[in-house]
């Protein structure tokens, strides 16, 4: 999953996921669009905000665990 599929998953815009974890909705736009990564403590925000694992949020879509 990606964050912006796991973004929409969750039924929240890219301002209500900033306000949640502490950035900016121009960050959340960058991490959504692969430009840049979020640092590891707000990766563990998001895993939570989106009720899944860090592994779950940064592996890319279309593939399954092994």
């Amino acid at each position: 999953m990606s964050f912006l599929s796991q973004r929409k998953k969750s039924g929240l815009s890219q301002d209500a996921v900033a306000e949640k974890v502490g950035v900016n909705q121009s960050a959340v736009c960058l991490w959504e669009t692969g430009k840049t990564a979020p640092r590891a403590a707000v990766l563990v925000k998001l895993a939570k905000l989106y009720d899944c694992t860090v592994d779950e949020l940064l592996r890319p879509d279309g593939t399954e665990s092994a």
